[in-house]
């Protein structure tokens, strides 16, 4: 059989993909590595076919190492047999738990996979902020826990902002704009949009940050055309007329 890594979007029930929802319906077992993930599941799922899984949250290698293989080695065995799904937030191929455990997989154990993509925090996260990246533009995604502030790139996404503050002070030195989003597109706990880095203070692991070098030139296309006529008449209308 198979174990199809699902992607449940930013946190809220209705933003799972319809084959996302189809996965998760005919699964005869449904893994969740924590509470908000299994919320979004049990949306579409019913609670006995659902399973939750330790994933610490540490950096502590030795100690993630040994989460991923127990984990492994007990979906390994039921999707053998059965057809089993392992869900996460956001898209199991963006900076997620299921690239660990898709690893792991690969290292000790024989199973079937296949990723069935969902709405990343990246273009949640875009979406909730009126952002539009356009054609051209370059965007950089990084991890930004414990006050890291990166810099370089003209755009990008920060993830993990659990100390904003610091973050905030570094990407200002460097030259960035910058704006917060807590908990967007999630029906758990508060939703926050802010430029204020002290109203996201607190280390919530669902802190994002766009930050944007200050002075970029980038003119968006439109469509208004250039060289119109003393009369008032564009170039396309002359030509048309003509």
């Amino acid at each position: 059989m198979t174990l199809y890594g699902v992607g449940l979007g930013p946190g809220r029930a209705d933003l799972v993909t319809v084959r996302g929802k189809q996965i998760l319906q005919r699964a005869d077992v449904v893994y969740t590595p924590g509470r908000l993930s299994r919320s979004v599941a049990a949306e579409h799922v019913p609670d006995a076919r659902i399973s939750g899984l330790s994933f610490p949250m540490t950096r502590d290698e030795d100690e993630l190492r040994t989460a991923w293989k127990k984990a492994a080695a007990e979906i390994a065995p039921r999707a053998r047999e059965d057809s089993v799904a392992f869900v996460t937030l956001g898209d199991p191929n963006v900076y997620s738990t299921f690239g660990h455990l898709r690893r792991t997989l690969d290292a000790f154990h024989s199973v079937e996979i296949e990723i069935v993509p969902g709405v990343s925090a990246v273009t949640a996260f875009t979406t909730a902020l009126g952002i539009e990246i356009t054609a051209g533009s370059s965007l950089a995604l990084r991890e930004a826990a414990g006050g890291v502030a990166p810099s370089g790139p003209d755009r990008m996404v920060l993830f993990k902002v659990t100390d904003a503050p610091s973050t905030h002070e570094g990407l200002i030195e460097s030259g960035y704009d910058v704006v917060y989003g807590r908990r967007l597109f999630m029906e758990s706990g508060d939703t926050v949009v802010t430029d204020d880095p002290h109203a996201v203070d607190g280390r919530d692991y669902y802190t994002l940050a766009y930050a944007e070098k200050r002075g970029i030139d980038d003119e968006s296309p439109t469509a208004a055309f250039e060289g119109a006529d003393t009369h008032g008449t564009d170039l396309a209308e002359r030509s048309h007329n003509e």
